[in-house]
């Protein structure tokens, strides 16, 4: 086993991720140290470290993941490698879905930082806070379906590989892309020439699917109160 590999077991042991009792898995594999790997239990669940090998795909690079799974899905910090040992990702998951910060390399480092918000799956409905179209600061909750998928949630910085200096930034709240001063309740609307305040006239952004989906329904209904000021995220 190569030493980062290795070293990714330490950091799991360490992290109080034990390894998998032989008794819990239908088939498993041993690493060199003797440590259960890729063990899937008898209700044909992935359990414990994992360590997957994606061979070349369409003229795409084959790669290595490994991180841990529960209950057949994956949790916790999972590392992405080329076959060569050379790190690609760092990713952050909950209920096997990408939850939190997630981390993007190419040979020349760091390329982009993400930000993920996911649901759990067993949660039927969550609360969306949608930004106003026109008015800064101002945030429309509506109650949407769980689709079971990330959101863009947080700070996404996108990196220059050669100088380590950020680019560029954006900030979502929940898959809708706000600035920086918007997300902290800051009005930033820019004034016309005469100092005045822009009409509504704005071109109007599509709204997110699920939103436009749920008003359809609820067409008629009483409308959801706004409200304005922090999102409380």
């Amino acid at each position: 086993m190569n030493n980062w590999k290795k070293i990714l077991f330490l950091l799991l042991t360490a992290a109080g991720l034990q390894p998998i009792a032989f008794g819990q898995c239908k088939s498993y594999k041993l690493s060199d140290k003797g440590d259960t790997l890729n063990c899937i239990d008898f209700k044909e669940r992935k359990q414990g470290p994992w360590i997957e090998t994606f061979p070349e795909l369409r003229g795409n690079p084959g790669y290595e993941a490994e991180g841990e799974y529960k209950n057949g899905q994956r949790e916790g910090i999972w590392r992405k490698f080329t076959l060569q040992g050379d790190v690609l990702a760092v990713e952050s998951y909950s209920w096997g879905l990408l939850n939190g910060k997630a981390q993007y390399y190419s040979l020349m480092g760091l390329e982009r930082e993400e930000s993920w918000w996911a649901i759990n799956p067993a949660q039927k409905f969550d609360t969306l806070d949608i930004p106003d179209l026109y008015t800064d600061g101002v945030y429309r909750r509506v109650i949407v379906p769980n689709e079971g998928h990330s959101m863009k949630h947080g700070s996404w910085t996108w990196y220059n590989t050669m100088t380590g200096r950020i680019e560029r930034s954006q900030e979502f709240i929940r898959d809708s892309a706000v600035s920086l001063t918007e997300s902290m309740g800051i009005a930033t609307k820019k004034r016309t020439t005469d100092g005045s305040m822009p009409d509504s006239a704005t071109k109007k952004v599509e709204k997110p699917s699920v939103v436009a989906e749920w008003e359809k329904k609820n067409a008629g209904k009483k409308k959801v109160v706004v409200r304005d000021g922090s999102t409380g995220y």
